[in-house]
């Protein structure tokens, strides 16, 4: 999918940041691709106790991704579970919230200025026409009120994005993931897969496509998408008789909650065009290899991006866009965690029956 460029775009927007307890880089490149759909977020000090990170691939145009980057972080802070210290009910909530978000006036406004449909003062106009409680800021859990307007009976978009994100609290990682973007974890070097990638053909997957009146033909989604879990795609999320978790196409995420301990090294999240050209093995001893020599993540990050590069677009792989991030523990962590053959992976979705193909933290 996508229209090639005659040579590849090779700039990359790179970014390093820390705190006490760990330190990231990121690095995302445009490639082949035509257009940039990638966008991610990273905030080491999401709150006093927290950190943030998170991958968004977006298909079908870059709006569904940056929308996601700029509010999803900040559904899961406003979510009444977060105060009570349950991150994993909030960062559920946090993923159907962005649906509900893009919807009506608002949703298509905030979509169209992500989207450079409109400039910027030309939102802003329309923002105060439309909603005079538009710049209400974002301090209150219910403050995306709704608007008046020419577009107030907006679906929501037909483009998507995946999301991976990697919340860390102290000694605990929870990930939530919906789509074929990755978050994997280095445990005493060994790959452990943390996130699962959601294709049509998986078993759980398919069964849900199928009975919400969807159809898998040539593993894409009624011919057309990929992938079986994302957010956005309101085309595959119009049946009025079932709820968000059940549609064609959802937004449910697998939550993995892991604790941390003494072996383990670093997490990485990364889109599929790194998937798509590297193991989560391949991409963990990549990793360990470079560090080696080099101490700043963002260059580890850029050197797989042009590791993964392809010279021509003739064979497919390596020619998509392409995010990763880098989080490395700091310091030792006081854990007694159990190994890694016996950690539970405890998701808050009904795909349990479903297995990856790589090894998976347990």
């Amino acid at each position: 999918m996508g229209i090639y460029l005659s040579s590849p775009k090779t700039e990359k927007f790179s970014e390093d940041g820390e705190n006490d307890g760990l330190r990231y880089g990121l690095s995302s490149m445009q490639g082949w691709r035509a257009t940039m759909e990638d966008a991610h977020a990273a905030y080491p000090d999401l709150d006093a106790f927290t950190s943030f990170f998170g991958v968004y691939d977006g298909h079908g145009g870059k709006v569904v991704a940056k929308f996601c980057a700029k509010f999803l972080h900040q559904q899961v802070l406003k979510h009444d579970a977060y105060a009570a210290g349950d991150i994993g009910t909030s960062v559920q909530r946090a993923f159907f919230r962005m649906d509900e978000m893009m919807r009506g006036q608002r949703g298509w406004r905030e979509l169209a200025v992500l989207g450079d449909k409109i400039n910027k003062f030309t939102g802003m106009i329309e923002g105060l026409i439309w909603s005079p409680r538009s710049g209400d800021g974002n301090e209150q859990p219910d403050d995306w009120a709704f608007e008046e307007g020419p577009h107030s009976d907006f679906p929501g978009p037909t483009s998507g994005s995946t999301a991976c994100v990697a919340i860390i609290r102290n000694n605990q990682l929870i990930v939530a993931n919906a789509g074929d973007s990755r978050c994997v974890i280095s445990r005493k070097g060994q790959a452990y897969n943390l996130s699962r990638d959601h294709k049509p053909d998986l078993e759980a997957e398919k069964e849900r496509i199928l009975k919400a009146g969807g159809f898998i033909h040539a593993g894409r989604v009624n011919g057309s998408l990929n992938l079986a879990r994302a957010i956005g795609d309101m085309e595959f999320k119009q049946n009025k008789f079932l709820p968000a978790e059940k549609q064609i196409v959802t937004a449910n995420p697998d939550i993995n909650s892991v604790e941390l301990c003494d072996d383990d090294d670093f997490v990485v999240l990364a889109c599929d065009g790194i998937w798509d050209c590297m193991s989560s093995q391949q991409l963990v001893d990549f990793v360990h290899e470079q560090l080696n020599s080099e101490s700043k993540l963002s260059v580890v990050c850029e050197r797989v991006l042009d590791r993964c590069l392809a010279p021509s677009t003739a064979g497919g792989e390596g020619c998509d866009n392409m995010t990763m991030i880098i989080v490395q523990f700091k310091k030792p962590l006081q854990s007694s965690s159990p190994s890694a053959s016996e950690q539970f992976s405890e998701s808050k979705s009904d795909d349990s029956s479903s297995k990856p193909e790589e090894t998976e933290l347990k």
